[in-house]
């Protein structure tokens, strides 16, 4: 199934729970799951905890998950889609084996499971168009009213949906329904339609097809054709379950899965809902399904999340029944606990302020050797160069400091990181902005020698400019100002609540020379900073381009409670 080590052997939710009941009584003997994703669109972080239960449960029960394409409407499906849907869930560190199908892959199964609903009576040809099956359906207060075509007989609807499979009619001159109950209170069990025309080359079995099944009679067969036992699905599908059950009751399917709902994942200030993710792409409002304000698996990689950050963030929110709104602290509490692990320190001067140390020699150069990261020594060393000129950054930096500041001021003293102590003498302007410090340093200070009454509160980074290496960074944010996009708007216009500082870009900062050796996607700690990625697109070796993943402590929730000060 996967290299992975999962941490959630003891989890009790409710659909672990029925698993083992499962198990116990004899029911089943190996459990198999599926994530059945449409190719209509990138994944994004609520597809990340379906594959996560889906995945996880067949890796903890010792059996196996199906990663199957619903690829049942040839009008908004691409290749590209299923490329990176793939790419996505390889990165998040699952392994599907062999088990890769398509529900195009059944295509002649289900066309033979639409004429055996035929044959039953259970099924007929409607031609009615969309808007009049509408008028005839009801609503949730009142019942629907039988299709004039609902009486047509076995041999006169097996004739026609022959023809439609045949090419005879054209887009939207007939339909294939379910003969339910068109008074049930459940209006999907009101004569659904099952099958369609679409005259629309498909991308695996090009125009092999002119009609395809809809969503809810591919899925539930397709699970039974590939022996699914548990059928994990979000909230919204609940209602459908019944017409699940019906189909499957209907025909000779070889097995009956059990459908389960849990609840969907919902984040604040953010949108997962993928027609307006869609409509963010087209209208670029971002740069594309990678940008790193996106919540798509693409989107959180190319920003610097790990893998395992997104796997623990699934484990963390759990599986339950109940509708969530998750605070995005708990995504970003994930990714600092597992980049703390594994990023690399580095220094780097966002906004510089030069600084020249008047008393170093003009022409001497010393290289200190901090380690790559303070908890693992195997992680080695990296070379800093350290000369009379350096940078700090802008902010540390107070010309009239408030009181209990630790940092640089005029005549106080800071130590430079795994360097000296330096002391602030001078101050220089150019058109009343400060353009230049000039400082002195105490040689005895030099770091990892002990300096006997020296106490120097404040540590500041700094990269030597002679040494240093310009990038670009980008400090990004979240997408959306409001927590819930649209909710407060009479026309839900979820765009309004767009936030226009989402992104800031500074490209004049000075890194640290060991980043010349940096790869795409790599991520590091700037120290003091945060946890930056080398961005995957944008970024090369003669100009290097960060995104910042995330800050290294929570400050919107310290933002949250300013303006809510009663939570």
């Amino acid at each position: 199934m996967s290299d992975i080590e999962f941490s959630h052997k003891s989890a009790t939710d409710f659909i672990r729970k029925i698993i083992r009941e499962d198990l116990a009584s004899g029911k089943h003997q190996q459990i198999v799951t599926r994530f059945p994703p449409e190719p209509n669109g990138h994944l994004h972080i609520g597809h990340a905890k379906s594959i996560h239960l889906n995945f996880g449960v067949a890796n903890e029960f010792d059996g196996y998950c199906f990663m199957r394409f619903d690829d049942t409407n040839p009008v908004k499906e691409d290749e590209q889609y299923v490329e990176g849907i793939l790419n996505d869930v390889r990165w998040l560190g699952y392994d599907w084996g062999e088990r890769l199908t398509h529900a195009s892959d059944y295509f002649e199964r289900l066309y033979e499971f639409a004429e055996e609903m035929i044959q039953k009576g259970k099924a007929y040809v409607e031609s009615l168009n969309a808007e009049e099956i509408r008028e005839l359906r009801g609503t949730l207060t009142e019942p629907g009213k039988d299709s004039p075509y609902r009486v047509r007989s076995v041999e006169e609807n097996m004739t026609l949906f022959r023809k439609m499979r045949g090419g005879e009619f054209e887009d939207g001159s007939h339909v294939l329904r379910a003969k339910i109950d068109m008074s049930s209170p459940n209006i999907n069990l009101r004569d659904p339609v099952l099958y369609r025309i679409r005259k629309v080359s498909h991308q695996r079995t090009a125009n092999q097809w002119c009609v395809y099944p809809l969503y809810d009679f591919t899925h539930g067969l397709s699970d039974a054709l590939e022996g699914v036992t548990h059928s994990l699905c979000t909230l919204e599908f609940e209602d459908h379950r019944p017409l699940y059950n019906w189909i499957l009751e209907e025909v000779s399917a070889p097995c009956l899965p059990r459908q389960i709902e849990f609840s969907r994942l919902n984040l604040r200030y953010s949108v997962l809902s993928k027609r307006r993710l869609i409509q963010l792409v087209e209208e670029e409002h971002v740069e594309g399904w990678d940008d790193p304000r996106m919540l798509t698996l693409s989107g959180l990689r190319r920003r610097g999340y790990p893998a395992a950050a997104i796997r623990l963030f699934c484990e963390r929110i759990g599986i339950s029944k109940s509708e969530n709104n998750i605070e995005m602290n708990v995504l970003e509490d994930c990714a600092r606990e597992e980049l703390d692990k594994t990023a690399p320190r580095v220094m780097a001067v966002l906004r510089p302020l030069k600084v020249v140390i008047t008393d170093y020699p003009k022409n001497e150069t010393e290289e200190f050797e901090p380690a790559r990261h303070p908890k693992n020594p195997e992680m080695g060393t990296r070379t800093l160069p350290f000369s009379r000129e350096i940078y700090i950054d802008r902010d540390d930096f107070r010309e009239d400091p408030p009181p209990k500041y630790f940092r640089l001021a005029p005549g106080k003293e800071v130590r430079l990181r795994f360097a000296y102590v330096i002391r602030c003498n001078e101050v220089i302007y150019e058109n009343g902005k400060i353009i230049e410090l000039r400082c002195t340093y105490d040689k005895a200070t030099r770091s990892g020698v002990k300096a006997e009454g020296r106490k120097v509160k404040g540590i500041i980074h700094w990269v030597s400019i002679q040494h240093s290496v310009s990038a670009e960074v980008r400090l990004y944010d979240r997408l959306f100002a409001a927590p819930y996009p649209g909710r407060d708007d009479p026309e839900r216009d979820f765009l309004k609540d767009l936030n226009p500082e989402s992104v800031e870009i500074i490209s004049k900062c000075k890194v640290e020379p060991a980043l010349l050796e940096a790869k795409p996607e790599d991520v590091f700690q700037f120290e003091r900073v945060g946890y930056f990625c080398v961005d995957s697109k944008k970024s090369r070796p003669e100009a290097l381009v960060f995104n910042r993943t995330v800050t290294l402590r929570d400050t919107w929730a310290k933002l949250e409670q300013e303006k809510n000060p009663q939570n």
